[in-house]
């Protein structure tokens, strides 16, 4: 079984590139995320448990969803990480997740795939050339992953040095407090009312009043709300006004065309 949160579309295409390969059920954790829902899942198969990064590590509110969830059937896990670039101690925290519930871990594998972190300077945007080499390369690294998986072989990744753990594990959860906050989103003339961001969003921090949008306190900056507006009008301060924002169904041509 596949388990999956996708904010703007690049993890869940790993995740159906390996299912598709796997012969495997995906599942799409989001609404179990939001209900807080840990109703039991059971797979004969491994379990492959897919997630973007965030701040050097899998997003918090997945950790904790998934520390909280029970599995049954098989005992095996792999992990697949989707990032920019740098996907930390996302493995590193994973292993400790899983061997606590007595699962057997056999690794992990990164994938590098087009930045969508479009409220941050720090982080520019990628041409388009390059979103397409990297949804690419990434099509064809899901498949050998997945030759991996089929022949229980352990995936490996980078080796995370122990000062990435020192650094990250007490920076993470003050860096998510003070600096992912939502006080800057706001939508332009253009918010048709729809309720799409308020749907989507992992921690339920966005309500409509009067049929826009208002964000609440908690956030992180997955870029759902962003990257899934059907007229583009939300932004984040003035960071984002002159960027466009990314969503892996615009570049679907890209794999249907091979």
């Amino acid at each position: 079984m596949i388990l999956y949160f996708s904010a703007t579309g690049n993890t869940e295409f790993i995740a159906r590139e390996l299912a598709r390969h796997l012969d495997d059920e995906c599942v799409n954790l989001l609404e179990r995320v939001k209900k807080n829902d840990h109703a039991p899942l059971h797979s004969e198969k491994p379990f492959i448990v897919c997630a973007p990064v965030y701040v050097c590590e899998m997003p918090r509110f997945m950790s904790k969803y998934l520390k909280e969830q029970s599995f049954s059937g098989s005992k095996d896990v792999y992990c697949i990480f989707t990032s920019g670039g740098y996907c930390g101690i996302s493995g590193v925290l994973a292993k400790r997740i899983f061997k606590k519930k007595g699962m057997t871990y056999h690794g992990h594998a990164e994938f590098k795939m087009p930045r969508n972190y479009v409220a941050n300077n720090s982080y520019p945007m990628l041409a388009r050339e390059e979103i397409e080499t990297r949804i690419l390369t990434s099509r064809d690294q899901a498949k050998a992953v997945a030759e991996d998986i089929k022949a229980g072989r352990k995936l490996t990744a980078r080796h995370v040095f122990l000062w990435e753990s020192i650094v990250t594990i007490p920076f993470n959860p003050v860096w998510c407090k003070y600096k992912l906050t939502a006080d800057a989103f706001y939508t332009t003339e253009a918010c048709i009312g729809c309720g799409k961001c308020a749907r989507l969003c992992p921690l339920n921090n966005i309500s409509l009043v009067d049929k826009a949008p208002v964000w609440g306190d908690a956030c992180t900056h997955c870029m759902a709300c962003i990257g899934n507006c059907p007229t583009e009008a939300i932004e984040y301060g003035t960071i984002t006004q002159e960027k466009e924002p990314y969503n892996f169904g615009k570049y679907k041509y890209i794999v249907k065309e091979q």
